[in-house]
């Protein structure tokens, strides 16, 4: 497809939010079949912090990527590289047989925050080619094509939250389940899009470390461990609470919402100690201590950690976390909050 003719006349953005969770890696085939009796979930939280993309003409038969943190990459058509830092997005233009493009990645979140940044530009890249071709955009077909292309490339077993969270937006519960065509999910929302995100937003803190995270070590851990026959118990307990915080979230809970994250962290803890940077082990420390709970986003490792708490509660561990992120030049409170919206085409 020469995108060089087709967008001359109308250059493509899109953009869709990244996100925070709980529950997350029962997202990934690996988990969530052998554990299908315990009805697996994943709960995400969209965030404003949006990655743009933008499609604009290049030369012919070559394809072009810029994204902030990585430096620029041109391929010839047939020859783009998958096993590169932006690998996935290229095989997101090969998909399309696409050349004469330039993909302009323009991410709001800091780079490698465990916030599912790389996924949802997938996410945005596919919506964008959809729209440069007048064809539909469908969050689910999108969401899937995104999750097969990143896991066909990947070269470790991959989720589907972080697409979907982006494709949607908002406040949700995902199920896995495996139907007679093939796995799929089933979306349960957690909150409508008027005042139960409001008051969401008013119980929520998201920090960045300070430290980019690599999810395929830890999450590459848990998968051996499952695979050796270790931890499942550990794994089916945290299904059930990942059920019980989905629970909690709807009746306003955050109280027990807390508690819950705290549980589901500390079992994490004892799978991978090093799920939490020295950063986030401290600020998940001054959130039980102030009453809250806390949670680090994707696999950890670095990158983000959320909490939720009543409002007296979290004002106090603000407090807190700024005393803690102003430590390190790299870290910070992040400015967010939850995104109503998925696929934004312009």
């Amino acid at each position: 497809m020469n995108c060089q003719q087709i967008l001359e006349n109308k250059v493509i953005r899109a953009s869709v939010p990244c996100r925070i969770d709980f529950g997350g890696t029962l997202d990934i085939s690996t988990f969530y079949l052998p554990l299908n009796r315990a009805k697996p979930s994943t709960v995400n939280l969209a965030l404003d912090l949006r990655t743009w993309v933008t499609l604009s003409p290049w030369d012919k038969g070559m394809v072009k990527i810029s994204s902030r943190g990585f430096e620029s990459a041109e391929f010839k058509a047939d020859e783009v590289p998958f096993k590169h830092p932006m690998g996935l997005m290229f095989a997101c233009a090969s998909f399309f047989n696409a050349h004469g493009v330039h993909i302009e990645i323009e991410s709001t979140s800091p780079p490698r925050s465990a916030l599912g940044g790389s996924s949802a530009a997938a996410v945005a890249i596919i919506a964008a080619f959809r729209a440069a071709l007048g064809k539909p955009i469908e969050p689910g077909s999108v969401a899937m094509a995104a999750h097969y292309l990143e896991s066909s490339v990947a070269g470790v077993p991959c989720g589907l939250q972080d697409q979907l969270a982006a494709a949607y937006g908002g406040v949700n519960q995902w199920y896995w389940q495996l139907t007679d065509t093939g796995p799929s999910f089933v979306k349960k929302p957690l909150a409508d899009n008027g005042e139960g995100i409001r008051e969401l937003d008013r119980r929520l803190l998201v920090a960045y470390c300070g430290n980019p995270h690599e999810s395929k070590d830890i999450n590459q851990r848990w998968v051996n461990q499952f695979l050796s026959g270790n931890n499942r118990a550990t794994w089916l307990e945290i299904a059930s609470l990942t059920e019980q915080f989905a629970a909690a979230l709807v009746a306003r809970d955050f109280s027990l919402a807390g508690e819950l994250m705290n549980r589901e962290t500390g079992l994490r803890l004892a799978m991978t100690p090093d799920v939490l940077d020295k950063t986030g082990l401290k600020l998940f420390e001054r959130a039980e201590a102030q009453g809250c709970g806390a949670r680090f986003t994707g696999a950890g490792g670095g990158g983000c950690i959320w909490a939720v708490g009543k409002a007296e509660a979290l004002a106090g561990l603000e407090a807190d976390w700024l005393s803690i992120v102003g430590r390190d030049p790299q870290a910070d409170l992040l400015k967010t909050r939850i995104d109503p919206n998925g696929i934004i085409i312009k």
